[in-house]
C-alpha cells in the first residue's frame, strides 16, 4: 500500500519548487464547494438577506432539511458562510473575507 506524500520538492525546473499537495487538496475542496448550482443559490440568497436560518432557507429553497442542512456544512468547511448562534437558532452568513480570497485566487490563475 502506498501513501499519499504531503509534499514534493521539484528541482528540474527552473527554480526550485515545493508543490504541497495537501494545500492543494484544500483548495480544490474549497473551489468545488462553490462550484454547485444549489450552493451558488444558497450564497446568493444568503447575500441578498444578510443571514439565515437552515429552516428559513430550506423553506425558501423549497429543499428537504436534510439536503439544506448537508450543503451549508459544505459551504462552511469550505470558510465560504460563517455561523452565529442567537439563542437556539444558528444563522449561516456569507463569509465575504474568504469569497474575496477565493476571486483573487482564481482571478491569478487565470491571468
Amino acid at each position: 500500500m502506498t501513501t499519499a506524500m504531503p509534499f514534493v520538492q521539484l528541482t528540474n525546473g527552473p527554480e526550485p519548487l515545493k508543490v504541497d499537495f495537501l494545500q492543494t487538496k484544500k483548495a480544490a475542496l474549497i473551489l468545488r464547494s462553490v462550484n454547485h448550482k444549489l450552493r451558488q443559490q444558497m450564497i446568493k440568497l444568503l447575500d441578498e438577506s444578510g443571514k439565515m436560518t437552515v429552516t428559513e432557507m430550506y423553506v425558501k429553497l423549497r429543499l428537504e432539511q436534510s439536503v439544506a442542512s448537508q450543503h451549508l456544512a459544505i459551504l462552511r468547511r469550505a470558510g465560504v458562510v460563517s455561523t452565529t448562534r442567537e439563542g437556539k437558532f444558528i444563522y449561516y452568513a456569507v463569509n465575504y473575507g474568504r469569497l474575496t480570497e477565493l476571486t483573487a485566487f482564481v482571478k491569478s490563475l487565470l491571468d
